[in-house]
């Protein structure tokens, strides 16, 4: 069956089912899921937990055997599988073999993001057919008042049309800066009624370091300015989840931009067909020609890296990863 973030909590309820997939290219609703599903395995006795990472060498065939292993204390496990891009073919076989027959004693939960072209794989459908597929679709900037007032209600707090048009401005469509955002209203300001008036005080308040600023610094070129915006993100306790999430999401839009502006004469067409916003549009046409397409692909391909690190995946410090990514997109080269 196919769910959604919303629905999966009531579905949940209703009973576990054997395979889960939680994709989509929204990461904040991507692991609130898979914490939904994680959660419900705790409520029903899977006390074991095996994570896997899937990178690139991932041996598949280790997994298979690995899963297809009884626990020796016959115990249920989860078994999670996290993928850091689309699997190879090799994998997207394991994981189609692993839906239609995961092991007796588990739950398999799969997660990642895959663009939309990538979820049409026939491994996602077997998911589809023979467990639970949850795609995490994007919040459109229309949609994302009415995302932060359902989640303010959640917390016991109202919030007028024109108070939430403002905190949507403010967060320029990052579900994860804006659920920080709803958390730190909620901390300091229970059971209110928010209006513009004091959004705009909170949002004033904020934090004097801004992750959309870095990004744009390192745009335009300037690394002394973005390293120091850095440094006070990193002292004002900002995870590095957000901070990456900024840096990529300027770094695929400048990718695709690039990409387009080879055969298209106008930037701006290219500009609102792809949804880019006007407080994005002049650092990433700053950047356009100091960047060759292959420099943009190995800033994602370090950004990746700093992902894994972030994530525990890989060792190092994800602070000194992310300085190093960012001296790259301010044009600072670094010694090999």
């Amino acid at each position: 069956m196919r769910s959604s973030p919303d629905a999966l909590p009531s579905g949940l309820e209703r009973g576990l089912r054997s395979a889960y997939l939680i994709t989509g290219t929204e990461p904040l609703l991507i692991a609130e899921a898979c914490d939904a599903v994680r959660e419900a395995a705790r409520r029903r006795d899977y006390t074991d937990r095996e994570v896997h990472f899937a990178e690139r060498g991932f041996d598949w065939d280790a997994l298979l055997m690995e899963a297809a292993n009884l626990s020796l204390f016959a115990s249920r496990r989860l078994v999670e599988v996290r993928l850091s891009s689309a699997p190879d073919v090799v994998g997207q076989k394991a994981l189609a073999g692993l839906a239609a027959q995961p092991p007796a004693d588990a739950v398999l939960l799969v997660s990642g993001e895959l663009e939309w072209r990538q979820q049409k794989g026939a491994w996602v459908s077997a998911f589809e057919q023979h467990g639970v597929l949850v795609v995490a679709q994007p919040v459109d900037r229309s949609e994302l008042p009415a995302w932060i007032r359902g989640r303010l209600a959640r917390r016991g707090l109202t919030i007028t049309p024109d108070a939430a048009e403002l905190l949507a401005d403010r967060v320029e469509g990052n579900l994860l800066a804006a659920q920080q955002e709803i958390e730190r209203i909620a901390l300091l300001m229970p059971g209110a009624a928010l209006g513009s008036d004091e959004i705009a005080a909170l949002v004033a308040d904020s934090a004097r370091y801004d992750v959309f600023e870095l990004s744009a610094a390192a745009l335009t070129a300037q690394p002394a300015r973005a390293l120091r915006i850095l440094a006070g993100l990193h002292s004002e306790g900002r995870e590095p989840p957000l901070v990456l999430w900024a840096l990529v999401n300027d770094l695929r839009g400048l990718s695709r931009v690039a990409w387009r502006s080879e055969r298209e004469r106008s930037v701006d067409a290219i500009f609102r067909d792809e949804k880019i916003w006007a407080r994005r549009q002049s650092s990433i046409k700053s950047a356009l020609p100091r960047f060759t397409r292959d420099d943009i692909e190995s800033l994602l391909v370090s950004a990746a890296t700093v992902d894994r690190i972030a994530k525990g995946a890989l060792p190092g410090d994800p602070w000194v990863a992310l300085e190093s990514l960012v001296a790259r997109i301010a044009g600072v080269r670094l010694a090999a």
